[in-house]
């Protein structure tokens, strides 16, 4: 009976390293596309706030940035 303890360990190990690589390798995609898209609009606003800083300096004539 304990030589069938000892062969349990190493499959209670495979299932837990099956279920862990099953974890690991799922598909993520979701969260990623949701993030490149809020870089997106990150980006247009850093554009829309860059050249509305350019137009206001050009008009109050300032070398200063």
């Amino acid at each position: 009976m304990a030589s069938l303890a000892w062969l349990l360990i190493p499959l209670f190990a495979a299932v837990g390293a099956g279920i862990w690589g099953s974890w690991a390798a799922r598909d993520r995609t979701q969260g990623d596309i949701s993030e490149l898209a809020g870089y997106a609009r990150f980006r247009e606003a850093m554009a829309h706030a860059d050249h509305t800083r350019t137009k206001t300096e050009a008009h109050s004539g300032s070398d200063a940035v």
